[in-house]
């Protein structure tokens, strides 16, 4: 590791910086501790103290530390930056500063920057209904949830892709990096493209332990430490001590040489056109954990130990000689020279402040407030030609991906969207894209690599911790993207959905957060086609983890072919504050619905298909399906019915919006109950097949009018087999369906014995057939649709100018 020379700071610049550094310290203690008598205007007493103590205070001095610093930097640079804090409890030394700088109390009048605003900012700390000790989405100039550690880095280099001026920095505790999301994370920088993207300035903390034990990185030593991080294409500059003078100058000097470093990359890239990958600068800070805390308590150290990590004197109120050292800790920041006789911070403290929207806190990037809307293409100009129903069999991810190639071009000049994928954007039928675009890469390359460029947009690692935190990153400063993945695979994320769920559904009750792009997930490679990946690529669980957040924040749609795929895709793109899951096959598939169709049907969610079933006016049994396979099984039982059974009446539903199934009082999304009726009737049997586990669709038509509803879909039965197997081992096939059908309708019984019997003998043909030739039953691999619509038409690939225009598809 590289040490720079000290700073020569100007004149009262060192007083400035150590204020703010001070101020924010003191700040933090109060949090911490105090609910009342916030400038220790007179002794501390038991009464002033709150009643449970919850923070952590060991890594709060580093990130005051580093922000007073970025302070300095931007002052002098009029830099954009946003501070990304990755210690998971560094709650209150952001709260702190954001204080100090004014923005926590534009965002927040009644903490006003005062006597009282002091005293109300340390009681809501960690108190019921107040603020949080994780630098969440409450905190102003955060992008970053703490409350789980991992992340930090891929969402500030997703907070920097097209943003040429940001530079976004970095603080990695040492404890989360030993995480494996953050450990990836470090790779970000061979994406980073010096033309047209931003910089991230990484500051990993070194203060030696986490709650018990001590940290990995800090134990290393400096050698060892040094080859990790330059091999991760880092230049590291070292700053330790415990020396406050000391450390102040040689954290100034080295920030000073990194910001130089990341101005020499962008000159060089962006004036004299170099394309070699840069080594971007970083900071190694090592300062004690519980810096300028109480350094012993009961002859055991505190400050610099795994003891500072949280509350470093426990029960003051209860403890007279802890009561003590407490006080003497706060006043030790001389709280008499931070604030003057009203609380107020006096001068040697805001001078060190930047103005505007150039403080951290108030960055419009970081609060929501840059979002633009994405140019759409009218998505009627990529329908699928539907001659005849079922017919046009294609892929949807196909039809999908000449649209998304649009969507690059018609934003290529903004820059704002982006594809974050594993390696299988190919493999997924979207390849039509790499038309308008390249993958992103900055590392070497050789004859053989195709569509590889250091400016493109499609974002492929093998890592879907960094995809969706760059994702995040990206979408929360105001940009728009997909997150495309293989729906065994997508579990990977499950706590990553989590957070950020609940950072939405905090988002949205503070009025100062703007709103930002929704996050898509598009899902593909799925639980019912995975002819050579078998049993464990096949899971479409995710759907469940998705549907128990707020319902007010999630939707899933399962389209059935490819119009309905682009329409939904289109929605998606269009949306704001919320969380999309698409699933959607990769395979061909029959065609159902012309594009004027596939529109209307869309908006709905969930609709009856007319010219599927064979019921006029109040059917004998309600066929249900969602999910592409789910549909072509159903239709396939349909036409079986129609000719084995001809006088019973049948009713197809299709479910393309899930949560539309779920009551309006549970789902700001679903259908009241009247219409739930007048879809799947009182009380006649339905039979749904859907795309997941089937209990999901029990849980969510729970207190639905008609409880006679037997529900198919996968359950765990798997392998490396033909499509048609799949459904048959899960029960979802056309002939487990037709006995369904007669097994739950009054009076068929004895009547329908033989046609019950066929198709059972067809499900056992399948087997000795499928087990002797390696392939599905002919009559199911050419089976197409024989009832209404199968006919040719002309003229309805295109649909209607028309239909959904209000509903924001098509452009």
């Amino acid at each position: 590791m590289r040490t720079v020379p000290a700073a020569s700071l100007a004149d009262g610049e060192y007083e400035r910086v150590d204020a703010f550094w001070r101020a924010a310290n003191y700040l933090a203690v109060g949090q911490l501790y105090l609910t009342a008598n916030p400038l220790l205007r007179e002794p501390l007493r038991a009464e002033h103290i709150k009643p449970r103590l919850l923070g952590h205070w060991g890594t709060v001095p580093g990130l005051t530390l580093v922000y007073a610093h970025l302070n300095r930097l931007i002052r002098h640079g009029d830099l954009d930056v946003l501070y990304v804090t990755g210690p998971g409890h560094g709650g209150p030394a952001v709260q702190a500063a954001t204080w100090l700088e004014g923005s926590y109390s534009e965002m927040y009048p009644a903490v006003g920057r005062d006597e009282d605003g002091m005293a109300e900012l340390f009681r809501n700390f960690s108190f019921p209904r107040g603020m949080p000790s994780h630098s969440g989405p409450e905190v102003p100039g955060s992008i970053n949830e703490g409350g789980e550690l991992g992340y930090s880095l891929a969402h500030a280099y997703g907070a920097v892709f097209d943003a040429p001026e940001r530079i976004a920095v970095c603080v990695v505790g040492d404890g989360e990096a030993e995480t494996g999301p953050l450990a990836t994370a470090w790779h970000g920088n061979k994406f980073l493209d010096p033309v047209h993207d931003g910089a991230v300035l990484p500051v990993l903390h070194l203060n030696g332990y986490k709650i018990a034990n001590p940290t990995l990185l800090d134990r290393i030593g400096d050698e060892e430490l040094s080859a990790l991080l330059s091999g991760y294409g880092h230049v590291p500059y070292l700053v330790e001590g415990d020396d406050p003078e000391r450390v102040h100058r040689e954290l100034a000097g080295a920030l000073d040489r990194a910001v130089d470093d990341i101005r020499e990359i962008r000159r060089s890239a962006r004036e004299h056109g170099t394309r070699t990958r840069p080594r971007w600068p970083m900071v190694v800070l090592r300062t004690p954990k519980g810096w300028t805390g109480p350094g012993e308590l009961g002859g055991e150290p505190v400050e610099g130990t795994w003891r500072a990590h949280q509350i470093p004197l426990e029960s003051p109120a209860e403890d007279p000689e802890r009561l003590g050292l407490l006080e003497r800790w706060m006043r030790e920041y001389a709280p008499e020279e931070l604030f003057d006789e009203r609380g107020r911070p006096r001068s040697v403290v805001t001078d060190a402040i930047p103005e505007g929207r150039r403080r951290m806190g108030a960055n419009p990037a970081a609060n929501g407030g840059v979002a633009v809307a994405l140019r759409l293409p009218d998505v009627r100009g990529y329908a699928v030609d539907v001659p005849r129903r079922g017919g046009g069999v294609g892929s949807p991810m196909a039809a999908l991906g000449e649209y998304l190639r649009d969507v690059f071009s018609a934003n290529a000049r903004r820059r704002g969207f982006r594809i974050f994928c594993p390696d299988e954007l190919d493999s997924n039928k979207l390849g039509a894209v790499h038309a308008a675009t390249s993958r992103a890469w900055q590392a070497d390359t050789e004859s053989v690599d195709v569509g590889l460029a250091p400016g493109g947009r499609v974002m492929e690692v093998l890592s879907e911790h960094t995809l969706q935190g760059w994702l995040e990153g990206y979408l929360l400063t105001g940009r728009h993207g997909l997150l495309v993945s293989y729906e065994a695979f997508v579990h990977i994320v499950d706590s990553m959905f989590n957070q950020f769920a609940k950072w939405l559904k905090v988002s949205g009750e503070l009025s100062w957060r703007g709103p930002v792009p929704s996050l898509t997930y598009l899902l593909s490679s799925h639980v019912w086609q995975q002819d050579h990946n078998g049993f464990s690529h096949q899971d479409p669980g995710f759907l469940d983890h998705v549907t128990h957040k707020k319902p007010e924040l999630v939707r899933v749609y399962l389209p059935p072919d490819a119009n309905t795929l682009l329409c939904v895709v289109d929605t998606c793109l269009r949306g704001e504050n919320g969380i999309n899951v698409v699933v959607s096959g990769k395979q061909p598939q029959p065609n159902w619905l012309a594009m004027d169709e596939a529109r209307r049907h869309v908006v709905r969610g969930i609709g009856t298909w007319e010219w599927a079933g064979t019921a006029e006016g109040e059917p004998d049994v309600v066929l249900a399906c969602a999910g592409d396979v789910p549909t072509r099984e159903t239709l396939a039982a349909v036409d079986l019915l129609r000719h084995r059974l001809p006088r019973l009446g049948v009713r197809v539903v299709n479910v393309i919006d899930l949560l539309r199934l779920q009551g309006g009082h549970e789902n700001p999304h679903g259908i009241p109950d009247t219409e739930f009726e007048s879809l799947f009737t009182a009380d006649k049997p339905v039979v749904f097949v859907y795309h997941g586990y089937p209990w999901l669709i029990h849980r969510l038509t729970h207190g639905r009018p008609n409880r006679n509803l037997h529900v198919r879909g996968y359950r765990e039965e798997g392998a490396t087999t033909t499509p048609f197997d799949m459904a048959v081992r899960n029960g979802i096939d056309r002939y487990a369906l037709v006995v369904d059908v007669i097994d739950h309708v009054a009076g068929l019984g004895a009547g329908a014995a033989d046609v019950r019997q066929a198709m059972i003998d067809k499900r056992t043909e399948h087997d000795l057939h499928t087990r002797e030739h390696g392939r599905d039953l002919p009559e199911v691999a050419e089976w197409t649709w024989q009832g209404p619509g199968s006919e040719e038409r002309s003229g309805e690939g295109a649909g209607s100018a028309e239909a959904g225009d209000e509903h924001g598809i098509g452009g």
